[in-house]
């Protein structure tokens, strides 16, 4: 009886295709499947396949939101009051920094009222502190702010909530006493606008500033300089007032450095500091997929690179970001270093770092080894100081060699004339002061004090996220200065000059070796860069194309500014051939030679091909054509016989105007414009100003600038400006 259901129920189940499609072929039921399975896939879509980026959300998160987020997390740390009782000091350094200048300088001034006064200051990102909890400060305690200023007046990117409070706020800092020194460049027009407008707004509040407000001067090169003369200043004033005396400046560890046995070893996977991170992605080791020189002319080559960002699904970029790229220093600056040092049979042994003082931040990571200080963490390759020179020579090995040092720290003058005829780094200057075969007995803890930290350089993608959203490009012209009175000395740029040996790794064939004879470990710390990868992040930017593709664009670039208007045209070509409607647009480019250095010239012939009447590009080439008999034709030159045009569509209110290139070639081109508004409208010089201010409120007048004596290179306007348009080296 059991037997006979089971039959009856197997003949059932077996015959339900019958009754359920009794008229079904094979090929529908086979349709019938896909469906079902098509059905399935859609009701798992985003649960076991195509998951949402747990980190896109970052990408429209406001900065404000994530400080928020930290402000809650950590709101015991964030009171400047608080933290100076509890740490019992009595001055708190602050600094706003944006390529890490100012940074640098607040540690040094830092170091220096402890070794030469024993007063122990907070130095502190302002970041790290509520804006308003300032207004606690007693009267007893002394604030010194260090603020940079770059593009057109524009605070750095920690020092933003606290000029945004301070302006708008309604209070009285009648007890805050005050000393600010910042840091400019006189190129652009609003040099050190920050620290004005802040000492400005203290003052008005009825802080008490105790020193007239220092100020240096990047364009001239006398950052280092300016800041040593105002920092005798404070220590004059400073003596007077406390009535303190100098003692004899001994070198005094500010970090403990003892061996470790094992552990998490840092070997050289490069570390952001906290105040950078909301504003960039994370960062990781990708392959360059392609890499081949635009140009190369004598000392003058430009690569274009390609990185693939197809193995990491959260890195996205957005069309004019920026592509953050983290250098290795060159084999034969760290093997020399290490020899003088003594520290060659050593440098694998691995060590642990701390900061002696719990307020005091670490540079570099802990664990790690000598080997990856020098190759990853510490930029051994860039010039000393003359104060770090004048330092060192209390561990000369010699009479002679402390000799030397002291006559390089103690004249500004003899200095200056060694940066003109030698290429001076820690490794160079030691043997110069010392020979070839003395060794220095320099602490490592003081090492790693002096040293800057290494830091990205960044680069403007050169590609568009919509036609290439996997792939970011960008535009590298390699650095390779001369100094002014030694042409045979050349000063080589640290990322450029790391990407193009790269790039000749990547090329065997037609690599003949690199001009200046360096070599890099490619492979990377524990082999992580192995098969061509290099570390990277994206960094967000404000530089963007208008939402609408309708909206005309006007473009002026010089060089390698050209590389985000590539990514431009490329995406309004996209939207072209998809049939969307595409506003006028005019690219005013400027190179020496259109046979050398015009750059993306064919694709900018395809871009026109394409575009048709929507796109007019011009030229200047100022090694081959004349204004007149005398004077070379620049992009400046070539705007002013078009100003009617351009005038006419600058009248258009979605007109977007974009300058990228050098801080000359910016101002010049401002100035042009501002003539025709001049001679056109009758403005005078305060509505001209107040007309570009109108414009870059509403987002329609953006200016990228750049040059290598600016460590990040600066953009301009857009309401927010960040930093980033080509490496400093």
């Amino acid at each position: 009886m059991e037997r006979n259901i089971n039959m009856t129920m197997e003949t059932l189940i077996g015959n339900i295709p019958k009754y359920v499609f009794p008229k079904l072929a094979f090929d529908d039921i086979a349709v019938l499947a896909l469906l079902g399975l098509g059905s399935t896939a859609w009701l798992l879509n985003g649960k076991l396949w195509n998951k949402s980026d747990p980190y896109n959300y970052l990408w429209f998160e406001r900065p404000q939101q994530t400080q928020v987020k930290a402000k809650e997390s950590n709101a015991e740390t964030r009171d400047t009051a608080k933290k100076l009782a509890e740490t019992k000091k009595d001055i708190i350094i602050l600094w706003g920094s944006q390529s890490g200048t100012a940074e640098s300088f607040a540690e040094r001034l830092r170091r220096d009222l402890r070794q030469r006064f024993g007063i122990n200051a907070l130095c502190a990102d302002l970041s790290d502190f509520d804006p308003q909890t300032i207004e606690a400060l007693p009267s007893s305690k002394v604030a010194i702010f260090l603020l940079s200023t770059y593009g057109e007046g524009n605070p750095s990117d920690n020092s933003v909530d606290f000029c945004d409070w301070l302006k708008t706020a309604s209070i009285s800092l009648a007890n805050l006493r005050y000393i600010a020194f910042g840091l400019g460049n006189s190129n652009y027009k609003f040099y050190n606008r920050v620290v004005d407008s802040v000492v400005q707004k203290l003052d008005e509040v009825g802080a008490e500033s105790l020193l007239p407000v220092g100020r240096a001067d990047d364009a001239q090169g006398n950052t280092e300089e300016d800041f040593c003369a105002w920092k005798e200043k404070v220590f004059k004033m400073l003596c007077q007032r406390l009535n303190l005396s100098e003692k004899n400046p001994e070198y005094e560890p500010t970090i403990n450095i003892q061996p470790v046995a094992s552990g998490n070893i840092f070997y050289g996977v490069p570390i952001m500091q906290s105040h950078a991170r909301q504003y960039i992605s994370s960062i990781q080791a990708l392959p360059v997929k392609q890499s081949r020189e635009l140009y190369a002319n004598g000392d003058r080559r430009c690569l274009h690179i390609e990185i693939d960002l197809s193995m990491h699904q959260e890195l996205k970029y957005k069309t004019g970001d920026h592509l953050g790229i983290w250098p290795i220093n060159p084999e034969n600056e760290i093997s020399q270093l290490l020899e003088i040092l003594g520290l060659t049979a050593t440098k694998d042994e691995p060590i642990s770092i701390s900061a002696l003082d719990s307020s005091m931040k670490l540079k570099v990571p802990t664990q790690t080894t000598v080997d990856a200080l020098f190759r990853h963490y510490l930029e051994i390759c860039a010039p000393v100081s003359r104060e770090t020179i004048h330092s060192l020579a209390q561990f000369a090995p010699t009479e002679t060699a402390r000799e030397h040092t002291r006559q390089l720290g103690d004249s500004s003058s003899v200095y200056a004339t060694l940066q003109t005829h030698s290429y001076i780094t820690i490794n160079r200057l030691l043997r110069l002061a010392g020979g070839e075969s003395e060794v220095w007995n320099i602490p490592l803890s003081y090492l790693i004090e002096v040293l800057p930290a290494m830091t990205p350089r960044y680069y403007s993608i050169s590609s568009s996220s919509v036609v290439q959203p996997r792939q970011a490009a960008i535009t590298v012209s390699v650095s390779t200065r001369s100094l002014s009175n030694n042409a045979t000395e050349v000063v080589p740029g640290l990322a450029t000059n790391y990407l193009l040996a790269l790039k000749q790794s990547l090329n065997p064939v037609e690599a003949e070796g690199h001009p200046q004879g360096l070599t890099y470990s490619l492979d990377g710390p524990q082999n992580v860069l192995a098969q061509g990868k290099v570390h990277v992040h994206i960094r967000r930017s404000t530089f963007k194309l208008p939402i609408a593709a309708s909206h005309p664009i006007i473009m002026v670039a010089a060089g390698t500014g050209i590389a985000p208007f590539r990514g431009f045209l490329q995406e309004r070509m996209r939207l072209e051939l998809a049939g969307r409607e595409v506003g006028k647009m005019y690219l005013f480019f400027g190179c020496r030679n259109r046979n050398e250095d015009f750059l993306y010239r064919d694709e900018i012939e395809t871009f026109q091909a394409t575009l048709g009447n929507t796109l007019t590009v011009v030229t200047a080439f100022s090694r081959e054509e004349k204004v007149v008999k005398t004077s070379r034709m620049y992009i400046q030159d070539r705007i002013k016989e078009r100003m009617l045009e351009i005038g006419a569509l600058l009248g258009n209110a979605d007109t977007h105007f974009y300058v990228c290139g050098a801080a000359s070639m910016a101002r010049d081109v401002s100035k042009v414009i501002g003539q025709h508004l001049s001679d056109a409208n009758g403005l005078d010089g305060d509505q001209i100003t107040e007309w570009f201010e109108r414009q870059k409120k509403v987002k329609a007048v953006a200016r990228r600038c750049l040059g290598l004596k600016i460590p990040e290179a600066w953009i301009i306007g857009c309401v927010d400006v960040h930093s980033c348009l080509v490496a400093r080296y």
